[in-house]
């Protein structure tokens, strides 16, 4: 049911989506004479993408979270590496067969690099379909494509195909892996991503080293307007407020024990 909810909650209140449905109300209000709340509306609409798309307010709120868990030095010997779905474009490689990467794909590719830095490490790769209504392929079952590609034996990978969301990536890797006392674990996601996917590893019983990658912001940016391209003003905007929400969400509902995670617990 959280999965459910989840999706259909996000789907309204997105920054784009949330423009659109503002602006929907307000010719609404101004069809049944409303032109007051039809102004509001309209106004609220404008605002909600100019700030998204035309202020460095997206990356502002990425910032916080990529710096909370910095990269740590690489340990002497690692037995294993998780890397969260979320990298590829699951519709177009569910179609075409292939291992077309997004924005998130530095998270494979630096998998496969820790993978050739200790050729005995296991890798895992944790991420069935999160999609509601899109079909598109896992990542867990593209990313065998990939790493062999690059060289990743397809003995040395465990593949987790079920999980939705990143709850049910620790959980279900917790079970599949159920990794020793003494172990060392690489967890590798998006640096934005970290603080909640470190939380519900720590809560799931699996202790891991954070290895942030993918970064969308140089820390510098600092408040301005037209600092980026607005597409991808918007992009970080939507990214950064889902993120935020998924923290307070997952802290809400008692599956992290802080809204902002933070090393050490």
């Amino acid at each position: 049911m959280f999965f459910y909810l989840s999706k259909i909650f996000w789907f309204f209140i997105q920054p784009l989506n949330f423009a659109i449905f503002l602006l929907l109300a307000g010719l609404l209000a101004a069809t049944i004479g409303r032109r007051r709340l039809a102004a509001t509306g309209s106004a609220l609409a404008f605002l909600v993408l100019a700030l998204s798309a035309w202020t460095s307010l997206g990356a502002l709120m990425l910032h916080p979270l990529e710096e909370r868990f910095p990269r740590p030095p690489l340990p002497a010997k690692v037995d294993g590496i998780v890397v969260l779905g979320g990298g590829f474009e699951g519709a177009i490689n569910l179609a075409r067969g292939g291992y077309e990467l997004n924005a998130g794909g530095d998270r494979m590719v630096e998998a496969a690099v820790l993978a050739k830095r200790f050729p005995e490490a296991k890798v895992v790769v944790s991420g069935g379909s999160g999609e509601l209504v899109l079909d598109g392929e896992g990542d867990a079952t593209t990313a065998p494509r990939l790493l062999g590609a690059l060289g990743v034996a397809p003995e040395r990978l465990i593949l987790e195909n079920k999980s939705r969301n990143t709850y049910e990536n620790a959980v279900f890797t917790r079970a599949l892996v159920t990794p020793k006392p003494g172990e060392t674990w690489l967890l590798v996601t998006s640096a934005f991503h970290m603080p909640r996917a470190k939380a519900l590893f720590d809560k799931a019983g699996f202790s891991t080293i954070p290895w942030p990658v993918d970064y969308r912001t140089s820390g510098k940016e600092g408040i301005g307007l037209f600092r980026d391209n607005p597409a991808d003003s918007l992009q970080s905007t939507t990214t950064a407020t889902r993120e935020w929400i998924g923290l307070f969400a997952y802290w809400l509902s008692g599956r992290i024990d802080r809204p902002l995670p933070a090393p050490g617990g």
